[in-house]
């Protein structure tokens, strides 16, 4: 199968990474930790597929899974203090789930292809307040922070991903955001939520 088809585990959260983002998870389900044994039982990881939870959705018919999706592997293992397994994931690139099957233990393995990535665009000065932004809910919250260069804050398109990943917004908001061809519908959700906020904050 090639990379414009794959079939992954699939790993349905609340949270969410996008490609260039990455997110640390707790691992403590036996159907999750068997995911992450065989994604990693060689020399280079295999993908999961991280998905959107649809509050609207139906688990008999796999419809509590948004179909679109993140392709992430694991690039980290830890230990945590509770003794559960810790894992860091990195996501790369988005899929739409075609199938879903079901093992006996309940882990969900999906058939996905390939989602045309957003074009790398320029983030115009008029935009730069969101990058700024960004990076100031990354220095309060270092817990969020993933690691960035200052090339990555001048792409539009980057800066989009982060945001998404960080904003509590519906996932089906962002689904929507994502389906376009281009980071532009994302910029004009994000400069009207942010400016409103900052409004009424100064308020």
């Amino acid at each position: 199968m090639t990379d414009a088809h794959q079939t992954m585990p699939l790993f349905p959260l609340s949270g969410h990474v996008l490609p260039g983002g990455t997110m640390r998870l707790r691992i403590f389900e036996p159907r999750y930790i068997r995911m992450v044994k065989e994604a990693c039982n060689g020399r280079d990881c295999r993908p999961i597929g991280m998905c959107m939870l649809n509050d609207d959705g139906d688990r008999q018919t796999n419809t509590h899974i948004h179909p679109l999706g993140t392709a992430a592997t694991i690039v980290d293992f830890e230990q945590l203090p509770d003794g559960l397994l810790g894992i860091t994931v990195a996501g790369h690139h988005l899929f739409r789930i075609t199938d879903v099957k079901v093992d006996e233990d309940g882990l969900r393995v999906g058939r996905t292809e390939r989602v045309q990535e957003w074009p790398q665009q320029q983030l115009v000065p008029n935009d730069k307040f969101l990058a700024e932004q960004l990076i100031e809910i990354y220095n309060t919250y270092p817990e969020m922070a993933i690691a960035y260069d200052d090339s990555q804050l001048q792409h539009a398109d980057w800066v989009c991903l982060r945001w998404l990943e960080l904003l509590p917004v519906s996932a089906k908001t962002k689904q929507e955001l994502l389906h376009e061809d281009t980071a532009d519908a994302a910029l004009d959700f994000l400069r009207n939520l942010v400016m409103e906020s900052n409004q009424q904050a100064a308020g």
